[in-house]
């Protein structure tokens, strides 16, 4: 009795241990969904996951929710801190507003990296930048092992660090860029990025994340963040942050169930804005923010979402929709509904156990269907100039629609060696004036590129006036490359990565520009293919009449054996009268095996037989 009692009691304690230690755990990882409808008939859907593991457990390689596989890479390169994007896709800023989490986890089209390494130089520091590279291109199936000399650069007034690096000094800690624009972002980068997760993809809003949906939205962007952050007083955490941002047509992701081909609705279901005075019975303008608003969580993702993650913190909802107090919600049973107080948000708690649904019906009142989009800090567009194949330039206009604030940021493009930038020429003008204005510039970085070795590197540091647009211009040159060096693609063009721009003023916010494509003087690579065939033709012949004249044995006419049609009928003669005697002789020492008896008389065709004996 007592040996039972004393297992009852330490069952309770360790009962009650494990589950002070899971409340404990579940402070340190929380996940979060954040649904917001966009004007012209999108939705932004972004995912959050994020954890803390403290420093000490974290160099003694305990590992409860950070990933194994990404912790003991960042201690063999030495990383500080870590930035990875993969994107696809452009943000539409004139119709959708502001960029999500103020543009920090917004990455250029392909995929981005930057990193804050510890090593004593600049030879280090490379070493460790190509060991972190190659290492990450296999946990995340991506080419970013081609991220070389050639596409590295070494910021000087961009990306400030978001960690808290306290023991270390600006001498031991070298920042890295690399970028590839030409990367593609399939599902085989999704998969590695789900494994990273506690619940990976079985549990929470996890489930939700289908490649089909993911990679065929208008726009999305997969980052992971990694520093460190040491609160006040508190023990030091090293922090990773997995984000995954899209913006879905709610038109084409509903239409696989409904309407697998795609075909023109009717005239009479067709959204029309009735407030236009050319509005008639057979002229339709379409309206731009209340088109298909209504939808359910399974016609957009493919599927419910199963529940929440068991080891995810209880005190964060999970999922959150962004639309106003006045919008009816539907939701499925089990669920909890809390309304903001902001009254354009309301989030959800969700039982572990429940498959979670939203559905969101046509509005009621036209005027409450969406959140009013927030106007970005700046507008920014990049297009190449010029003609030919030789020169060419690169202009950038910038757009300030605050009435009243300038905007001061930092311009930076990491260009490819072949693009041999004419600095001189580089003038920033206002719209409506032809002279430059060089107050709008107020500190340039420039490192230029070497020829197979590395990029340009331009930094410019600028502002923008109130209501004012601005134009940043400048030439460069196109190198001739050898042919080795054109991809299997040549004449598709060169894709240069897309401008990063960091607003220092008013408020912190980051935005990239579109990539460009660059077109190189490409030679005819079917001359290569025709010398090859010619040299092979002249050789052949050349060989074969070479060889002729050793090996062939020159005899004269009478000396030659005879030839002629009597010669030919002579020897075919022969061959006839040859072959026929032959069979005679084979005819007559042949015997059937059918005349054959035991008794070894002769049989019915009076051919006398041996016998055989066994």
């Amino acid at each position: 009795m007592r040996q039972l009692f004393s297992f009852v009691l330490l069952s309770l304690v360790s009962l009650s241990s494990f589950f002070v230690s899971a409340s404990a755990a579940a402070a340190d990882y929380h996940e979060q969904l954040v649904l917001r409808p966009l004007p012209l008939s999108a939705l932004l859907a972004s995912f959050n996951f994020r954890s803390n593991t403290s420093l000490s457990e974290f160099e003694a390689h305990n590992f409860r929710f950070f990933p194994r596989s990404l912790g003991q890479i960042l201690q063999h390169a030495g990383t500080q801190e870590l930035h990875l994007r993969f994107s696809l896709g452009r943000w539409d800023s004139e119709s959708w507003g502001a960029r999500p989490w103020d543009g920090a986890r917004e990455g250029g089209t392909g995929v981005e990296l930057w990193a804050w390494l510890q090593a004593a130089t600049d030879e280090e520091a490379d070493h460790k930048w190509l060991t972190l590279t190659n290492a990450l291109s296999g946990l995340f199936c991506a080419s970013l092992n081609f991220i070389d000399g050639t596409r590295t650069t070494r910021p000087v007034m961009s990306f400030q660090p978001e960690g808290d690096h306290l023991n270390t000094t600006a001498v031991d800690t070298h920042l890295l860029y690399g970028v590839l624009p030409h990367e593609v972002v399939c599902t085989e980068n999704l998969t590695p990025f789900l494994k990273l997760l506690p619940c990976k993809g079985k549990a929470g809003i996890a489930t939700l994340l289908d490649g089909h949906k993911l990679f065929d939205a208008s726009w999305q962007s997969m980052a992971i963040d990694v520093r460190p952050i040491c609160p006040a007083g508190g023990e030091c955490v090293l922090q990773i942050e997995l984000t995954i941002d899209m913006v879905l047509d709610i038109d084409r992701s509903k239409r696989p169930r409904d309407n697998p081909i795609p075909r023109p609705p009717p005239g009479h279901e067709l959204p029309c804005n009735t407030s236009k005075p050319y509005h008639s019975h057979d002229t339709c303008f379409p309206t731009d923010h209340q088109a298909n608003q209504d939808w359910t969580l399974s016609q957009i993702f493919g599927r419910t979402m199963k529940g929440t993650c068991p080891l995810t913190d209880p005190t964060v909802p999970p999922v959150c929709l962004q639309v106003p107090n006045s919008r009816s919600v539907y939701h499925s049973d089990g669920v909890l509904e809390k309304k903001n107080l902001d009254r354009v948000s309301r989030c959800f708690e969700i039982k572990p156990d429940v498959n979670f649904e939203i559905v969101l019906p046509t509005p009621d009142d036209e005027s409450a269907v969406l959140v009013k989009p927030e106007t970005p800090l700046l507008y920014a567009e990049r297009s190449f100039t010029g003609h030919g194949q030789e020169r060419g330039g690169v202009q950038t206009i910038l757009r300030n629609p605050s009435p009243d604030t300038e905007v001061e940021f930092i311009y930076m493009e990491s260009l490819p060696w072949f693009m041999r930038v004419y600095l001189h020429t580089m003038s920033a003008r206002l719209q409506g004036q032809s002279a430059k204005d060089d107050a709008l510039i107020k500190e340039v970085y420039y490192r230029p590129a070497v020829d197979r070795a590395r990029g340009t590197q331009l930094e410019v540091r600028m502002r923008v006036p109130p209501a004012s647009t601005v134009f940043l211009t400048y030439d460069f040159e196109k190198s001739i490359l050898r042919y080795t060096e054109y991809p299997p693609d040549a004449n598709r063009g060169f894709d240069v990565a897309a401008a990063v721009i960091t607003i220092l003023s008013p408020a912190a916010y980051n935005l990239r520009t579109t990539s460009l494509l660059c077109s190189l003087p490409t030679p005819d690579f079917s001359m290569p293919y025709n010398v090859i065939i010619f040299t092979s033709t002249a050789i052949a012949l050349a060989f074969g009449g070479m060889f002729n004249i050793l090996v062939r044995r020159f005899v004269a006419a009478d000396e030659g054996p005879e030839v002629g049609l009597a010669v030919l009928k002579k020897r075919i003669k022969e061959r006839v009268g040859a072959l026929v005697e032959k069979i005679k002789k084979d005819k007559g020492q042949k015997i059937p095996y059918e005349a054959r008896n035991k008794s070894g008389k002769a049989n019915d065709s009076g051919v006398e037989t041996e016998v055989i004996k066994e």
